[in-house]
């Protein structure tokens, strides 16, 4: 069975909607989840997860929000921090860490943190690794060799919603030779898009077709209700 990985940008709208959010879209078939840390320089996200991040830091999200909403899923769905190193330093990374255990955070999602910039951090929590269409096989053979819970297989060179087109086979090929670790493809995933990104791979990881219905102008139980069954196609749409 292949996995479904949900993000969201936690405390958009609230921190309330996001764990009933996230507590609806496991019912759903959600099987991970992404819980990003708001920031003002998502450079990894198009304008729809950017837009989210932004709104959010204007309604006031602190930290505290991320240590709230963690503390109501962690235990009910395998959760992964989202963020860009910044918010990890700012706070101290060992505080985190710590609070990331506190609250059964699996690892952390940091796509700005270069691998080469990651050795006095991979021992003290899980960090997810991420591998890009460029990549060459010495390359993805460096990455890899400490990988941990799961790859994050980028479907493309640019950032997140884009929906570009890629012939991915020799990179997968290439990872499949090095690691045993699943194989999650993000990057453009949607409804539409789903099953063809999901061949070869044990996963899609989807952002920005959530995020989108957060965006519009309709009642909460409403955009939950179209989350769900966005889940649900894409979840039966990757094991059709």
């Amino acid at each position: 069975m292949k996995k479904l990985v949900a993000y969201l940008t936690t405390a958009f709208p609230d921190k309330n909607f996001t764990i009933d959010a996230v507590l609806a879209l496991k019912e759903a078939g959600v099987d991970k989840l992404e819980l990003g840390i708001p920031f003002s320089d998502p450079v990894a996200d198009g304008e729809v997860i950017e837009k989210a991040n932004l709104i959010a830091l204007q309604n006031g999200f602190k930290i505290s929000d991320l240590f709230d909403v963690s503390k109501e899923i962690g235990e009910k769905i395998d959760t992964y921090w989202m963020g860009y190193f910044n918010s990890f330093y700012h706070k101290g990374y060992d505080f985190m860490v710590n609070k990331a255990k506190e609250n059964n955070i699996k690892g952390f999602i940091i796509p700005d943190l270069p691998y080469e910039e990651t050795k006095d951090y991979t021992n003290k929590h899980p960090l997810i690794s991420f591998v890009a269409p460029t990549d060459s096989f010495d390359r993805i053979q460096t990455i890899l060799k400490d990988s941990k819970e799961f790859i994050y297989m980028v479907a493309y060179a640019g950032i997140t919603g884009m929906g570009k087109k890629e012939d991915l086979s020799e990179v997968i090929e290439n990872i499949r030779k090095v690691s045993s670790t699943p194989l999650y493809i993000g990057f453009g995933v949607n409804e539409k898009t789903a099953k063809e990104k999901s061949k070869n791979v044990d996963g899609v990881i989807v952002g920005s077709a959530f995020i989108k219905v957060l965006l519009e102008n309709d009642t909460y139980s409403n955009k939950i209700d179209k989350m769900v069954k966005i889940a649900k196609n894409i979840k039966e749409a990757i094991n059709s």
